[in-house]
């Protein structure tokens, strides 16, 4: 679906019905030229540390974006970071998170009052390394595990969930799967595995045959459910795979977190919503 043509009925009857929506140029080159800006600023600061501690000896300045943290991390990369989050507070990163089109289209889904879910994310997936491997999961599952563990009863939060890629995703660089219709299954049992949680095999395995492979280019997006099956291929490219992901909820629900996210639209209060780069750049992650 493009962008720019979009209808928001069918959207919404294709989000209930398959579970997501892909929109294409949502971003345009300035956007994507801001948030990749932060990106290799936060890369420089991981070249520093490990040049000044002595477990790289080079910057490698001459790597491009595509590549440069792999080569920086390549004979350690269990200490590679598989993502970032707190370190998302640039000027840059309220571009994405705060399109206005995409707030029109999460308060058709999810009503007037939405909140910047707390776990807004920017994923470096590295080359052939199980650390950035994405199993199969529904992030609802994660939710689930953290409120069951204090004894509590599950509130099903009300989410959508959206997904941009910095470089071309595709097959070879790990791309998304989805599982089309399984968010109407409600949360399933998911297994601790070393890095994350996977879907538990006698609800996979049957459904495994209907994967669909989401292969989208810098500038799209792709808006899912929170419930929806969803994993990341392996990377078996020689770059990479670079991508932002995060979650507009209704803000009428609690996060079921310790933190409190940041409202990013309230026909109520709109004196809450954050309204600027400048005013994202002075928050922090909490």
């Amino acid at each position: 679906m493009q962008f720019a043509e979009l209808d928001m009925p069918r959207l919404s009857d294709q989000f209930n019905t398959e579970g997501y929506v892909i929109l294409k140029d949502v971003f345009d080159r300035k956007i994507l030229s801001a948030v990749q800006a932060e990106m290799k600023q936060l890369v420089d600061g991981h070249a520093q540390r490990l040049v000044s501690s002595g477990k790289v000896k080079s910057l490698f300045l001459d790597e491009p974006f595509e590549t440069r943290l792999f080569r920086l991390y390549e004979g350690c990369l269990d200490e590679a970071p598989k993502l970032f989050r707190a370190e998302l507070h640039g000027a840059g990163m309220y571009f994405p998170f705060f399109h206005p089109e995409l707030l029109d289209v999460a308060e058709a889904i999810l009503g007037g009052e939405i909140r910047l879910y707390p776990n807004y994310s920017a994923r470096p997936k590295l080359p052939d390394w199980e650390g950035t491997r994405v199993l199969w999961h529904q992030d609802g599952g994660y939710t689930e595990q953290m409120k069951s563990g204090d004894g509590n009863s599950v509130e099903t939060l009300r989410m959508m969930n959206a997904w941009t890629p910095l470089v071309p995703a595709r097959v070879e660089n790990g791309c998304m799967q989805f599982i089309p219709g399984t968010h109407k299954l409600g949360t399933v049992p998911h297994l601790s595995k070393q890095y994350y949680l996977e879907i538990a095999p006698e609800h996979l395995a049957v459904r495994a045959e209907q994967a669909v492979n989401v292969e989208l280019d810098p500038g799209d997006v792709v808006l899912f459910h929170n419930l929806l099956f969803h994993q990341g291929l392996p990377n078996q490219s020689k770059s990479i795979r670079w991508s932002l992901d995060w979650r507009y909820q209704d803000a009428t629900q609690p996060t079921m977190r310790r933190e409190n996210g940041h409202m990013a639209r309230s026909r109520e209060h709109p004196e809450t919503e954050v309204r600027s780069p400048e005013h994202w750049a002075s928050l922090s992650f909490c």
